[in-house]
């Protein structure tokens, strides 16, 4: 009967338009469920349950060297197995002595690898000497592009952990490495050097309206910027001396550090002691006479007025109460990046400098997981 049949037509339609629309939902929660499981993970990667098993794949991992302009480059790789041909991720390690062996970034590779990408760390020595040099964006670049040859597919992520992200800002913006590059994802970046090293004198960030907010900087910004600044706050003679008990201290040995005090000359032990007594404003004087010497230097490794050729999308996600580069700088991204590849930009109190806060907020981390599953969707 006409009737009967257009009822049925209509069912069928009505039927056929709900499996759409199911499975339309269930890809879209999908990424939410694959950042929700890398975030769980990245926190703690003993973590298990029925649903982190679903969206977690068994891994392997390789060290090895990669041949780079500057020279060879150890290297770690982690794999997801039974991913036929998983998407690629570069994951740079910011300031930190331990390199690609820091337990965090390790942590966060291991997540990204289950969840089904490709990983690459490559150590990055300026970096893990505590230097911001512009010879680590070709590093960066070139470390893209090995990734992406290397998997036989098309471009790949690159995550930028802190000042390894402005970095990643300008090999990106660089016409020879920008085709290896999907999209970026910057974890507490900065726009402009001299103004992160201002607020680490100063604990006063700059916004972009021309205010200034009261910002407590930790003292560990300072003491990594007299590192890489050496000869300017000691005399030759206690250069070595100098050197190697900030680094200790650096390195989380105060005990190693203070017994070398004895070494240095009283003006050298006396900039020293104030350091590691994290007395920072008495030598604020002489760090923004050093700021203002060294801001060409500076210049040469910050994004701020170099991304007018950005072609690659931008994830910026920033830590509300980061203390090392303030959140103010990703509002100066927000400003710096071409709006037609900028995606999302996140400051939130769900993240620190680098990894996620365990006593955030559940609206705050929700928000933090929909931020990822975007970055997932446009790395996948």
């Amino acid at each position: 009967m006409p009737g009967f049949e257009n009822s049925r037509f209509k069912a069928s339609l009505l039927w056929l338009f709900l499996v759409v629309l199911l499975g339309f939902v269930g890809n879209s929660l999908r990424y939410e469920l694959r950042s929700y499981s890398l975030l769980v993970h990245f926190l703690d990667p003993q973590a298990s349950s029925p649903l982190l098993r679903w969206e977690t794949q068994p891994i392997t991992t390789q060290e090895f060297a990669i041949s780079t302009s500057g020279g060879s480059v150890r290297a770690r790789r982690y794999m997801p197995t039974g991913v036929a041909h998983p998407p690629g991720l570069l994951l740079v390690h910011g300031i930190h002595h331990l390199g690609i062996d820091e337990p965090r970034l390790m942590s966060f590779a291991r997540a990204a690898a289950g969840n089904g990408f490709a990983v690459l760390t490559p150590e990055v020595a300026a970096l893990a000497d505590y230097h911001v040099d512009d010879s680590s964006i070709a590093l960066i670049g070139e470390s893209a592009a090995w990734l992406q040859q290397s998997l036989g597919d098309g471009p790949v992520t690159v995550v930028g952990v802190s000042f390894a992200g402005c970095l990643a800002l300008l090999a990106a913006s660089d016409a020879q490495f920008a085709p290896h590059m999907r999209a970026l994802l910057l974890m507490g970046a900065y726009d402009d050097l001299e103004r992160v090293t201002r607020f680490l004198a100063t604990s006063q960030a700059e916004l972009p309206d021309g205010r200034w907010e009261p910002y407590t900087a930790h003292d560990y910004g300072a003491a990594v910027f007299v590192y890489s600044n050496l000869d300017k706050f000691f005399s030759a003679d206690d250069l070595t001396v100098a050197h190697e008990a900030l680094r200790y201290w650096l390195w989380e040995q105060p005990e190693n550090a203070q017994a070398l005090l004895p070494r240095l000359s009283p003006d050298g032990r006396s900039v020293m002691e104030l350091l590691l007594a994290r007395k920072i404003d008495a030598l604020r004087p002489k760090l923004l006479a050093v700021i203002d010497a060294e801001q060409s230097q500076m210049k040469a490794v910050s994004p701020q007025g170099r991304l007018r050729d950005l072609r690659v999308p931008v994830f910026v996600l920033h830590g509300a109460t980061d203390d090392i580069i303030p959140s103010t700088e990703s509002l100066w991204l927000q400003r710096e990046i071409p709006p037609k590849v900028l995606r999302d930009v996140l400051i939130t109190p769900a993240f620190s400098h680098v990894d996620p806060e365990k006593s955030a907020k559940w609206s705050d981390e929700l928000r933090l997981v929909n931020f990822l599953a975007g970055v997932i969707r446009t790395a996948d």
